[in-house]
């Protein structure tokens, strides 16, 4: 029989994602750009920013074996009510403690819920829809994320800029609370699994289990991320680094008219995102895994009009133009392959290992992201008047790993 996608549990799913996504990209927008506006030290801005980034690192793989041990909807739960919690207090302290530190704490804080959060999300959706819909409920949740991005910072500066940071947090902490509520009423199929030792031993027998599933069993999911890995140290890492870079230092625009065009490209971003979560689901059943490859390639083929038009085009306009609309499609092509991968995985990976295997993979591939910003940020700096360089390497680099990719997928023969 053919069951409808937007079950009952999935809409609510879905429903709230997207409330918790919207209050978690306005808070992760507001205080950063609050510690800046404060301080007036970029340093201090990216030193602390890279702090953040480390409990997700962290937290991720503890957050995918707790999600195959424990119900996934009461994860979800506990983690939106701590949230709201959180900012609350946070907004209590804020006049009376250490602004940064307590910035700071709470960043991590944000940023380690967040990669604990993840698994449980990804790993409850082949219990909530038919094999046959994974796919499209992996690109409507791609596309409350993309959403969420482009929405919530928009939304979150304006009332920041109109009212100041208080107000922004109190709608943070409306959002995660009736998160939180509207999760209660999710069902998600759950079958206890017994422990055999103390948490630690769990732990660990839990994270070996997945390592090796993923090396042994089903290798082609560790060649999987291997690719994963090299898109983000290569490509993902250079669009990242060049994109403020080339925006701001580069072209000659005006400082304030630069960070505006720097926001008009990052939301360039966040809709190729949405578009392709769209895509995704419109064209669910002709993705096939052996073409996923290509995919790799149209995103790498995107860069070479980048390096091109930092060559020969001589209008700065122009430069922008072409950067932002190749940016846009890069990340409409590499949304889909990031869906059609977590629905792969998904499908391959049986259900007692889907939280920690997904948790691996995206602590791994999260490692190669900063790994890459910072070898793109010497690269820039050591090839100042010639980033055409820096950008077309990566084309180049790119495209090999897009190469091996397609041949790997083109001879698999995924699970019926």
């Amino acid at each position: 029989m053919n069951q409808k996608l937007f079950s009952r549990n999935f809409s609510l799913v879905v429903i709230g994602q997207i409330i918790s996504l919207f209050g978690n990209a306005t808070i992760r927008f507001a205080l950063p750009l609050y510690l800046l506006n404060l301080t007036g030290s970029s340093a201090l801005y990216g030193t602390v920013m890279a702090c953040s980034f480390i409990p997700a690192i962290l937290l991720s793989p503890i957050g995918g074996i707790v999600a195959d041990r424990m119900n996934k909807r009461n994860i979800m739960v506990a983690l939106d009510f701590f949230t709201s919690a959180l900012i609350l207090a946070f907004s209590l302290l804020m006049q009376i403690g250490n602004p940064i530190l307590l910035i700071t704490v709470t960043l991590m804080l944000l940023y380690g819920i967040a990669g604990a959060y993840q698994p449980s999300v990804q790993a409850s959706i082949p219990s909530l829809v038919p094999a046959e819909h994974v796919i499209e409920a992996n690109s409507v949740i791609n596309m409350v994320n993309s959403f969420s991005a482009l929405v919530g910072p928009s939304l979150g500066g304006i009332l920041y800029s109109a009212c100041g940071l208080i107000p922004v947090l109190y709608v943070c902490i409306i959002c995660f609370f009736f998160s939180a509520v509207m999760e209660l009423f999710i069902h998600i199929p759950f079958e206890k699994r017994v422990s055999c030792g103390g948490i630690w031993q769990s732990v660990r027998s839990d994270f070996s289990e997945s390592i090796r599933f993923i090396r042994c069993i089903k290798p082609v999911i560790g060649k999987t991320l291997l690719i994963i890995c090299g898109v983000n140290l290569f490509l993902s890492a250079m669009i990242v680094v060049a994109l403020p870079y080339l925006i701001t230092e580069v072209l000659d625009f005006e400082a304030a008219l630069a960070n505006r065009l720097y926001g008009f490209a990052q939301g360039a971003l966040a809709a190729g995102g949405l578009l392709g979560g769209v895509c995704a689901g419109i064209f669910a059943k002709k993705l096939s895994i052996q073409k996923a490859g290509n995919l790799i390639i149209a995103c790498t083929i995107c860069v070479f009009p980048i390096a091109a038009a930092l060559l020969l085009v001589p209008s700065d306009p122009g430069v922008y133009f072409v950067i932002t609309v190749c940016c846009f499609l890069s990340m409409v092509c590499s949304t889909i392959f990031s869906v059609q991968m977590m629905s792969f995985v998904q499908v391959e990976t049986p259900p007692h290992l889907i939280g920690k295997v997904i948790a691996v993979i995206l602590t791994i591939s999260m490692c190669a992201q900063p790994l890459g910003n910072a070898l793109y940020g010497v690269l820039f700096e050591i090839c100042a008047g010639a980033e055409s360089a820096v950008v077309f390497f990566a084309g180049i680099v790119s495209l090999l790993i897009a190469v091996c990719a397609r041949k790997i997928f083109h001879g698999f023969e995924p699970t019926q």
